[in-house]
């Protein structure tokens, strides 16, 4: 394994994560991801490109506007390390492959959905959207003429979680999940075949339980997001890279 890359793909992911904010934060507020300029959103002050480096600027800045001394917030330089540290992860365990570049578009959908659903509690539809077109056409890379088999993947994992949430509803006597997390469902599985996304759903339900308790206690709308959850469970499938013939004999070991 090339050190050199891990550094590359590092670097990479700062970057990358810190466009990820900027799309996360301002698309959750209904803004351009273009226009205007990355600025303070206190003060609006126009950022220099020394502002603009990746955690770095967040560090010599002390967390604070060069120009008003409003805090920043610190979900920009966890993200922008979160990104890079997936970023170095996929190419260290998947190497040069269309499943690294699958791992690096779930790992910026990631990003962006844990900003958008901890803070604003939705996953924007474009945004979904475009993560879904960009899947179907890496698959088209990946499996060639099967490719289309995972779009019908990608349909029954929307209508699966579509049902779950009418029964969640119907038992709960409320809003049991967010029509972004069905609309996230049918992204995701295009992902990985039908068991894979079975367990995957298993899997963030797993990752989720321990973290639901403060989202449960400590606040006060009870709200759960799910969409990282979901993300991140698909993300580590797909790192581990396990046969799904391997999985159903795991799930279903014959007696």
């Amino acid at each position: 394994m090339n050190t050199l890359y891990l550094i590359l793909f590092f670097i990479f992911g700062l970057i990358i994560g810190s466009f990820c904010n900027v799309v996360a934060f301002r698309r959750s507020k209904n803004e351009s991801i273009i226009y205007p300029r990355s600025h303070c959103p206190n003060c609006n002050h126009t950022l220099s490109p020394i502002e603009l480096i990746p955690v770095f600027s967040y560090l010599i800045q002390k967390g604070r506007c060069k120009h008003c001394k409003e805090k920043i917030s610190v979900f920009y330089p966890i993200n922008e390390i979160l990104t890079a540290v997936l970023f170095m992860i996929s190419y260290y365990v998947l190497g040069f492959s269309w499943n690294l570049v699958l791992a690096i578009v779930l790992s910026t959908f990631f990003v962006i959905v844990v900003v958008t659903d901890l803070n604003y509690y939705i996953i924007p539809d474009e945004i979904t959207i475009f993560y879904s077109i960009v899947i179907l056409i890496i698959n088209a890379f990946r499996f060639g003429t099967t490719s289309y088999k995972y779009l019908i993947y990608g349909l029954i994992m929307f209508l699966f979680m579509y049902l779950l949430m009418k029964i969640g509803n119907l038992l709960f006597k409320q809003e049991s999940l967010g029509g972004g997390d069905i609309k996230l469902l049918f992204a995701l599985g295009l992902t990985q075949p039908l068991i894979t996304s079975f367990f995957a759903i298993a899997l963030a339900c797993f990752i989720a339980l321990p973290i639901s308790g403060y989202f449960y206690f400590k606040k006060k709308d009870k709200i759960i997001p799910f969409g990282p959850f979901l993300i991140i469970a698909f993300l580590i499938l797909l790192l581990l890279n396990i046969e799904p013939t391997s999985l159903y004999n795991f799930l279903f070991p014959t007696i």
